[in-house]
């Protein structure tokens, strides 16, 4: 089974390339993020005539996130209540029933600069996120995945010193994420022992074809899921060639078997 997460930077701009990526890759299940629609306006019917059922959460502006799976989708979930600093929720997170898995779409806030109401809101985010995470777990087998939108470790960026003082690096912001993880969640890229690689990279300056990237899209599982796990792969091919996001798919297979009834097992 395969499950790839994706940060598409707007999926109108990157439809043509998530088709031909789900063509060739026929993952079970595909998270989105950065769709940057409202729910109208989503292509359903595209995935749809690919055999893939769809949802999705988006208000039309910088955000919004779908799961597609084509291993079944029900018991869909929408949004965490934490207010931005406008004063309204966002749409950053969607989590569904796929194949005998909860899955979950995820896309936190950028904070912007440290202590911004941006970079607090950030945090408050994350902290409900681990609430979520603790009821989503009480479901079965979880696999939480999307653009977390912190490095985890200095390891994670391509230099420590470029990044002092700014977002994505904070002890603040990496403590909320090692909250989340400690629900009860593996960070899969590195449960196979192998050099967890970047997935974002900046459209300035090059940094891409000179590999100044950073590890920011994750995909978390629970640990039946990590038990199963074979392998975890970034696809950098996709930050390549015309019009591509600045983002590339992380995708990780498991030796997963969808239980009868859907109900998740091991």
């Amino acid at each position: 089974m395969l499950i790839a997460t994706w940060n598409v930077n707007s999926l109108t701009a990157r439809l043509p390339r998530v088709v031909a990526w789900l063509e060739r890759n026929r993952p079970e299940v595909l998270l989105l993020q950065e769709t940057k629609l409202a729910d109208p306006a989503f292509p359903s019917a595209a995935f749809e005539e690919l055999g893939y059922d769809s949802a999705h959460h988006g208000d039309g502006r910088w955000n919004g996130v779908a799961v597609l799976s084509r291993v079944g989708l029900s018991g869909v979930t929408r949004g965490l209540a934490t207010a931005a600093p406008t004063g309204a929720a966002e749409p950053r997170y969607l989590a569904a029933n796929c194949g005998g898995l909860r899955v979950a779409s995820v896309y936190v806030p950028n904070g912007r600069e440290v202590d911004h109401p941006f970079f607090h809101y950030k945090l408050a985010w994350l902290q409900q996120l681990s609430q979520f995470v603790q009821a989503d777990l009480s479901r079965g087998e979880l696999v939480l995945g999307g653009d977390f939108n912190v490095a985890p470790t200095d390891q994670d960026v391509f230099d420590p010193q470029a990044f002092l003082g700014a977002t994505h690096v904070t002890e603040r912001e990496r403590s909320a994420l090692q909250a989340v993880l400690n629900q009860g969640l593996v960070d899969l890229a590195l449960a196979t022992g192998e050099p967890a690689g970047f997935t974002y990279w900046d459209y300035r300056q090059g940094f891409f074809r000179r590999g100044l990237g950073m590890r920011i899209d994750l995909l978390l599982g629970s640990a039946g899921v990590a038990g199963c796990l074979d392998r975890v792969f970034v696809d950098r091919e996709e930050r390549s060639g015309q019009r591509p996001s600045d983002h590339a798919p992380l995708v990780a297979e498991v030796s997963w078997t969808s239980p009868a009834g859907g109900a998740p097992a091991v």
